[in-house]
């Protein structure tokens, strides 16, 4: 290190990510802006249950089943893509709102290192409804109390 230089902070990367073409696109800008640094990327499924005061006891408990299984098959599809590219990752399925729980998950890494830098990493939502009720994407552009990447 030359004099001036100062050390590069680790990242960290809290990527959402549910198999589609947009997280996968999330998960692979991830790897390329951790490359060559020091750090972490954290994949973040949130399972999410609209609706859930409607559903009835049984129903909630088959959809918790259903979940687990979904979060099986994508921490399966992430290690896939992820293989031979990066061996620095986690895999995470949360529950509740998309994005505070992409929020809550940045804001512990964040606080769990505190000298290292955290962003969220997310595809942009293609769906035509997103663009009158808003995306997460465009949520947590409003909200998040850590750096955004938005994928398209």
């Amino acid at each position: 290190m030359s004099e001036g230089d100062t050390p590069v902070a680790d990242l960290y990367l809290v990527v959402g990510y549910d198999g589609s073409p947009p997280g996968n696109r999330a998960l692979d800008v991830a790897v390329n802006l951790l490359h060559g640094r020091t750090g972490r990327v954290e994949v973040v499924y949130i399972a999410h249950l609209p609706g859930v005061d409607m559903l009835s006891a049984d129903a909630v408990g088959q959809m918790e089943i259903d979940f687990d299984e979904i979060a099986r098959d994508l921490r399966t599809a992430a290690e896939q893509q992820l293989r031979g590219r990066e061996e620095r990752w986690g895999f995470e399925r949360r529950q509740g709102s998309i994005a505070d729980e992409l929020m809550a998950a940045a804001t512990g890494i964040r606080d769990s290192h505190p000298g290292g830098s955290v962003a969220i990493v997310v595809g942009s939502s293609s769906r035509a409804m997103h663009r009158v009720i808003g995306s997460v994407a465009v949520i947590l552009a409003h909200r998040a109390p850590v750096p955004i990447v938005i994928v398209p």
